[in-house]
């Protein structure tokens, strides 16, 4: 081949690059348009121009198993200069991704390196997910790209829920969902008053009924912490296939609670249980027992302080409880295992416990809808002198008879044999985890000085417990006194004395004397005192938050802070008082004088365990005032 024939085939091979490029290069339309989106969404760098997703369902006749097919199509633009972005989806046991692509805005397949692999995560010590996952470039404002997703589920009870929200504000998102006419399905929509959704229904040539749910202008999920569950938060469908018709005989699936629990208890039947090798266990932890209350929480306590909480999910293992012999001999297990465990543990003890299905707070739904979606964790009922108790194994340090708010006022089934019990775990107050503060100060040269004592009850005595007890064994005293010091080298912590810090059915109380600097200084006959060291709720500020934010639990703090007079001075300026009172949080901060001392009082009551997204600006006004009112001094004048 000569030079002019070389020279000729170049210059067509860079022709071709830069007709293909003009071909996926974005137009003066699309940066304008990119610009336009990027004003009402500034946080974020891509936005899914449209996406449309299609449901359809099968049948599975020789399982007797309804499949569903569920297809997406997006169109993802970038709105900021550049951008890199990862695009993923998850499958099981129980789904298969027939495509997984991303293609230029001309069609042409951009050829993406997509990874397949099992889903790793430190929360989860086995499951069955795998993802497939591609990294996607946007090298500039206005860049187009298409992604295509089609998803199999073998069974519909396995296809729970969908959302109209992403990772990623959308401008235009569709969901079709068609049902064949032998198909019996409910599709339940929640938090549809507060969007906009347009909704038809029409019916095609084969008699199916097609359901277009249409919404312009979906933010993106919000990624702030401590929030709600994404079903009280955001517009979304339930799908309840409760039955369908093959050769003129209807087959029942979830059509009602009963069907949902049958087909829990079918899991549990499965279960082999060998309880032979933990009987000389049993036998250990009751033999001294005093009391049938005292069997019954040396067992509870046992499992809590001595089974490692895993989570496992591998396709049906997500649902069936594993046998207690292999939580007991592997001392690791699930919450359904732990559950489990303590149920057979006990009735080796010669007690009534039963297995209880529960959806956590995380979940807005209760079991008048039959859902997979429904329920999210498993516990142990005890039947037990006229009243029910239930017990958590994954509630580490927590007393027999109190439950975590994550479960308060949550429905739960219970076992029954072949029938169910329906019932709600009892809701608390934030008075039940009361944690207080006392500290009686002197000032001597210039340094706050004495004795101070916490005292914790509930779930503020669960959590101090379990942070506690994850101390190493010669690290607890000093992490101890770290903790007491609020890590502040001007605080001297000294003389700690505890209570039981593993006994969790007492108060836990914790004395010791402190020594503070830098909080006392005199000026001629003035002394002035910044009796402010512990700063609760400094800082704790909720900016730019636009959802509720959810404490760990109901909160109730107390503080009571008394300092002596010196002889020879008088009180001649105390900081102002502040007090909120708001729905969910109530906010008392006081200065009382006496010939003697002064008594300084705190107190924090979150009555619900929340802030409210309606109360944010309130809560941050609070705040600021917290942080003047704690920057204020007292002062003290010779007599």
């Amino acid at each position: 081949m000569n030079f002019i024939s070389k020279l000729y085939i170049l210059l067509l091979f860079f022709s071709t690059i830069v007709v293909a490029q003009k071909n996926i290069d974005p137009t003066p339309e699309d940066i304008t348009l990119a610009k336009k989106i990027r004003e009402t969404h500034d946080k974020d760098d891509v936005a899914i121009l449209e996406s449309t997703e299609n449901i359809l369902f099968g049948l599975n006749k020789n399982e007797s198993k309804v499949t569903v097919t569920n297809s997406v199509i997006e169109k993802l633009m970038n709105i900021n200069h550049r951008a890199n972005i990862r695009k993923y989806e998850f499958y099981d046991s129980e789904s298969s991704i027939q495509t997984f692509n991303i293609k230029y805005r001309n069609d042409k397949n951009a050829n993406n390196y997509i990874t397949d692999e099992f889903y790793k995560d430190n929360d989860l010590f086995y499951n069955d997910a795998r993802v497939k996952h591609t990294v996607v470039n946007f090298p500039v404002q206005g860049y187009i790209y298409n992604y295509e997703l089609e998803k199999k589920y073998e069974d519909v009870k396995y296809f729970t829920a969908l959302y109209f929200n992403d990772e990623f504000p959308i401008i235009k998102k569709q969901i079709i969902v068609t049902v064949p006419e032998w198909l019996n399905i409910e599709l339940k929509e929640f938090n549809f008053d507060s969007a906009k959704v347009v909704k038809s229904q029409t019916k095609d040539s084969k008699n199916n009924t097609i359901y277009t749910y249409t919404l312009n202008d979906v933010p993106a999920m919000s990624k702030e912490e401590d929030a709600p569950g994404r079903s009280y938060l955001y517009p979304h469908i339930l799908l309840i296939a409760k039955s369908y018709t093959l050769k003129g005989k209807e087959v029942t699936l979830f059509n009602s609670t009963a069907d949902l629990y049958k087909w829990y208890k079918s899991l549990v039947d499965l279960m082999k249980d060998d309880t032979s090798i933990m009987k000389s266990k049993v036998t250990e932890l009751t033999a001294n027992a005093k009391t049938d209350e005292e069997k019954i929480k040396n067992i509870y306590y046992w499992v809590q302080d001595n089974i490692r909480y895993i989570a496992f999910e591998d396709g049906i293992a997500g649902f069936k409880p594993d046998e207690s012999n292999h939580v007991f001999e592997n001392r690791f297990g699930d919450c359904k295992g732990m559950a489990n465990l303590i149920k057979q543990m006990l009735k080796l003890a010669g007690f009534d416990a039963r297995l209880t299905w529960i959806g956590t707070k995380h979940i807005a739904y209760d079991y008048k809808t039959p859902s997979l979606a429904v329920d999210n964790h498993m516990i142990c009922a005890l039947f037990f002198k006229g009243k029910k108790y239930f017990l958590d194994g994954t509630e580490k340090y927590n007393s027999f008879g109190e439950y975590a708010e994550r479960i308060q006022n949550k429905e739960v089934m219970i076992e029954d044999g072949d029938k169910f019990i329906i019932d709600k775990i009892p809701l608390g107050t934030s008075d039940s985890n009361k944690e207080s503060f006392k500290a009686n100060l002197t000032i001597e040269n210039e340094k706050l000085k004495g004795t101070c004592s916490k005292n914790y009850l509930g779930e503020s005595r669960a959590q101090l417990l379990y942070v506690y007890n994850t101390f190493k064994s010669d690290k607890k005293d000093e992490t101890l006194e770290n903790y007491l010091a609020k890590s502040d080298k001007n605080i001297l912590v000294t003389n700690i004395k505890t209570s039981d810090l593993k006994n969790r059915d007492i108060k836990l109380t914790i004395d010791y004397n402190v020594e503070v600097e830098n909080k006392v200084s005199s000026f001629d006959n003035d002394m002035y005192i910044d009796l402010e060291y512990m700063n609760e709720f400094k800082g704790f500020e909720l900016k730019d938050r636009k959802t509720d934010y959810q404490f760990d639990f109901k909160k109730n703090y107390e503080s009571v802070v008394t300092l002596a007079i010196p002889t020879g001075y008088k009180v001649t300026k105390l900081p102002t008082d502040l007090i909120v009172k708001e729905n969910n949080f109530d906010i008392s901060i006081s200065f009382q004088k006496t010939d003697k001392e002064i008594i300084y009082k705190k107190s924090f009551i979150f009555k619900n365990g929340e802030i409210k997204a309606s109360e944010i600006t309130k809560w941050n006004d609070f705040i600021k005032n917290l942080i003047s009112n704690y920057n204020q001094q007292i002062t003290l004048s010779k007599q």
